[in-house]
């Protein structure tokens, strides 16, 4: 192999998760994603939010340069074997690259070893494993940030959970719990796009048409889209991803039927989830909204994965996009068993809309709620996940928010942002490859707000973007916001509510019309 000398990859480290098995098939080919520098950093505003971009300022500024990706191509084609450039796409400062296994490994200091390891809803998965950190060509430092693919562990879980029936206290359709939430009348999400992000599972359109009838709703438009080779395959995993994607598509579709949605299949590995939400929000025409039900504890994350996916929302903030993601469903430990607390990326993505979990009980008859209270089903039935980042910075819109120290000490994002009903005991009816199921999780919450997102942006006739700018503006340690109600009751292990924001259910859930006076207002 030619190269003259290499450099560490800062950031590309990655933990074992099994003992090391054989070496993967030496003609084995393979195709990896390289994320490239910014020609310059995004512009913020002074509370640090990336300023609104139209996608051909956002590509043509702020993308990667032509000429890094030229020099990539070059350095990597005159190797010895070559290695294929496949695709490179400077405005959303993506390339990939394919080869052998053997010479990709060799060109990037990978050890790679084929092992076993527990993958979402108790299966097992078989992948590829890397221990410690990347190299790269010493020509290439600076303009490559990230080299994703090597290792293909499953990098998330969907945040879903199935309802025991035994405890199921009540159940809603979603449209009752948008109604419970005062959701804007006169509104349906029509003319807008929202993207939904999927690393598994799939939906049949018989299981679509059946469940909207049911409804009384007409089926709404629904596309599925592949990614690095992943397509909508549905009847495989009733119990597992099939029934996060039919969640997310029928909580829109019936809260928001007028939108159009895009469902983007990815593969379960942190190349295929930044590749998933950077074309998602780089698509034409700009969702309004996208919502993710999959994350996993950062101490799971490499920093140079953690940075792309951030940044790809980021992205989407900039064109004014409201990126919704589930705050997790394993209460402040996130999971992870060293007794400390962890929170959920990319919840904890300061771009993103960290959306938390409640149990709620209400009148759907009248739209009374009755109780709400942190959701909190113990150690064998979930709870809300949130916390205080050990990865990203507090951001200055959360200033005044009371949040407290991160773990370890010193300040760091809060999550979550906002909240939903998410308790399984009391959960969301949908149909899940032919069969009437009863499912909670955050999972319902992230598209939830999506939903609420497109029906207020069709009111008021533009984007929201980073919309935590405006939730949290004007606040106050321990004093509710106008457009949210409070939850004061509950906990999630480490986290308890209480007056204003909190750890566990944030800003609180949305009373739909308020809040939408609020933002008209803004």
């Amino acid at each position: 192999m030619v190269a003259a000398s290499f450099v560490p990859l800062p950031g590309s480290e990655r933990l074992p998760l099994a003992a090391p098995g054989g070496a993967p098939s030496p003609g084995q080919r393979i195709e990896l994603t390289l994320v490239t520098r910014r020609i310059a950093a995004l512009p913020l505003d002074a509370g640090g939010a990336p300023l609104a971009l139209s996608r051909a300022e956002l590509r043509e500024r702020y993308g990667g340069r032509q000429a890094d990706h030229d020099l990539i191509a070059s350095v990597l084609t005159r190797l010895e074997p070559a290695i294929d450039v496949t695709w490179s796409d400077p405005g959303s400062r993506r390339m990939t690259i394919a080869g052998p296994v053997t010479a990709l490994a060799a060109v990037f200091g990978a050890d790679l070893r084929l092992v076993t390891s527990p993958g979402p809803g108790g299966t097992v998965v078989s992948h590829r494993q890397r221990t410690g950190g990347l190299r790269i060509p010493a020509e290439l430092d600076g303009p490559l940030v990230a080299v994703l693919g090597l290792d293909d562990r499953p990098q998330a879980t969907s945040q879903i959970r199935f309802a025991d029936p035994a405890a199921v206290q009540v159940t809603y359709t979603p449209p009752q719990v948008a109604a419970v939430y005062q959701f804007p009348a006169g509104t349906d999400g029509s003319g807008r796009t929202v993207a939904i992000i999927e690393l598994g599972g799939g939906f049949a359109a018989s299981d679509l048409d059946a469940y909207f009838s049911g409804l009384g709703i007409a089926t709404p438009s629904v596309t599925a889209v592949g990614v690095d080779g992943a397509s909508n395959v549905p009847g495989q995993a009733p119990q597992g991803a099939d029934a996060e994607v039919l969640l997310d598509i029928e909580v829109i579709g019936s809260v928001a039927p007028g939108a159009a949605q895009l469902v983007y299949f990815a593969p379960n590995t942190d190349q295929g989830f930044v590749d998933a939400v950077t074309t998602a929000v780089h698509a034409s025409p700009t969702p309004v909204a996208v919502s993710i039900s999959w994350g996993q504890s950062e101490s799971a994350w490499t920093a140079q994965a953690m940075s792309a996916l951030d940044e790809a929302i980021a992205d989407g903030a900039a064109l004014g996009v409201t990126v919704c993601v589930a705050a997790g469903d394993n209460g402040s430990s996130d999971g992870v068993s060293d007794g400390q607390p962890h929170t959920d990326f990319p919840a904890s993505s300061p771009h993103a809309l960290a959306c938390g979990g409640t149990s709620l009980d209400a009148d759907v008859a009248t739209g009374a709620v009755i109780s709400e209270t942190v959701w909190n089903d113990g150690a064998g039935g979930g709870a809300t996940g949130g916390g205080v980042s050990t990865a990203f910075p507090l951001p200055g819109w959360q200033d005044n928010a009371g949040v407290p120290a991160a773990p370890g000490g010193g300040t760091g994002r809060g999550v979550p942002d906002v909240a939903g009903n998410a308790d399984p005991q009391t959960g969301y009816q949908v149909l899940v490859d032919g069969q009437q199921t009863i499912v909670g999780g955050t999972s319902a919450v992230a598209p939830l707000w999506a939903a609420l997102t497109c029906r207020l942006v069709q009111s008021l006739g533009q984007p929201l973007g980073l919309v935590q700018q405006s939730l949290y503006q004007g606040i106050e340690p321990a004093e509710p916001v106008t457009g949210l109600r409070d939850i004061t009751k509950g906990n999630n292990g480490a986290y308890a509510a209480g007056p204003g924001w909190d750890a566990c259910s944030g800003l609180g859930v949305p009373e739909g019309s308020a809040l939408l006076t609020r933002l008209a207002a803004d």
